[in-house]
């Protein structure tokens, strides 16, 4: 099997435990396992050492601890895909650029314009304009051969830059009772990254050190702490002096299988089971889950084929055997927002009625998202009959 081959079969499989996990958390959420799925979830674990203690129930150990990996990937893959990937060049970044801001902006938009009269629900207006990288180049792992590799790197560089735009509105936007002491701490540690990468430090361990330290001081800063995962990967270096891999290729091989396989699936699990006891279709109608459906099935495929079309109209082409169908097909992958939408919304709300309008949300616009975007890209890759 080829390298290429390899990785469609990884990404696929990865896409598919995510879909077994959350099965599982929808069958925790409804049966008689729900009052131990919740109490699980309640157990409150603690970090001691010496006199200091840090406890947390094992589901924000699993949002604030554990995906600080997943966001530390994320970093690394923004920094190899800026530096030596699709992102590289002014005209490979311009096209995904232009369709990843159109692709936040109208599911917002919508989000927006749905729940303009619940100042409440205004809070979950992001929530929507996530994409979720791991299922979207997952499914097209799945269709293999049926997909341009053109169109793979441009759903790819577009996920990367919508998840950077998640990040920076995590940050400008979701943050809570500012502590100056520990932003100061925070900033100290941001300078001891800065310090290594300027000296070249490979060593890869001294960065692990470096990032959790700054993870705490921006656990308790009132800033979300899975941006210390961001920022720590952005002074990882890429190369070494003598032109080598350097540590953050090594961070990246390391990490995409215990994120991919074991953090994400774990995410999924403790924050998708909604109970679906009762539902009625009304319940489709509620503000948020309306705004977020909306926005990811409806949003994502407008904003991102809408974008697109402007930028080709006046400055560029479509990716190299790609077409209209194949975009469309993308802009509706793009709108399975799932893991990233998910976290978003335990940042915007914290009460259980309202997230479950969150999850109900993103499970209904992401499925429906990934099979229109299956259907779309499966008839894009049908012969076309040439005219006699």
């Amino acid at each position: 099997m080829s390298s290429k081959a390899a990785r469609d079969s990884s990404e696929a499989t990865a896409s598919i435990i995510l879909i077994l996990a959350t099965i599982a958390a929808l069958i925790c959420a409804n049966t008689a396992l729900a009052v131990l799925y919740t109490e699980l979830l309640d157990v409150r674990v603690e970090f001691r050492v010496g006199g200091f203690a840090l406890a947390k129930p094992l589901l924000l150990w699993i949002n604030d601890g554990l995906m600080a990996a997943f966001f530390f990937l994320v970093g690394l893959e923004i920094k190899n895909e800026l530096m030596e990937g699709s992102l590289t060049t002014h005209d490979r970044a311009m096209l995904p650029l232009v369709a990843a801001i159109g692709g936040m902006a109208v599911p917002a938009a919508i989000y927006v314009f749905i729940a303009w009269d619940d100042p409440a629900a205004i809070r979950g207006w992001a929530i929507p304009a996530a994409t979720d990288i791991a299922f979207a180049i997952g499914i097209l792992g799945l269709l293999g051969r049926r997909v341009p590799p053109t169109l793979k790197a441009f759903l790819l560089a577009l996920a990367v830059l919508d998840d950077l735009g998640a990040i920076i509105i995590i940050a400008l936007f979701y943050m809570d009772n500012l502590s100056l002491l520990s932003l100061g701490l925070a900033g100290f540690f941001v300078f001891v990254l800065a310090l290594m990468n300027w000296l070249g430090v490979m060593r890869a361990s001294a960065y692990v050190f470096v990032g959790i330290a700054l993870w705490f001081c921006v656990l308790q800063s009132g800033v979300h702490a899975t941006l210390a995962g961001v920022v720590t990967a952005l002074f990882v270096p890429l190369r070494q002096a003598n032109g080598r891999e350097g540590p953050l290729h090594s961070f990246e091989k390391d990490l995409k299988l215990p994120v991919y396989y074991g953090i994400m699936p774990l995410f999924a699990f403790a924050n998708a089971g909604v109970p679906l006891t009762g539902l009625t279709a009304g319940a489709f109608t509620a503000t948020i889950t309306a705004g977020v459906a909306l926005g990811l099935s409806l949003g994502k495929p407008i904003g991102v084929l809408g974008a697109s079309a402007a930028y080709v109209a006046t400055a560029g082409g479509l990716p190299a055997g790609t077409n209209w169908l194949h975009m469309l097909g993308a802009g509706c992958l793009a709108g399975i927002g799932f893991t990233m939408s998910l976290f978003i919304g335990t940042l915007a709300f914290s009460d259980i009625a309202t997230l479950n309008e969150v999850r109900l949300g993103v499970l209904g616009g992401s499925v429906v998202s990934a099979v229109a975007g299956i259907l779309i890209l499966v008839l894009a890759a049908r012969p076309r009959k040439t005219a006699r």
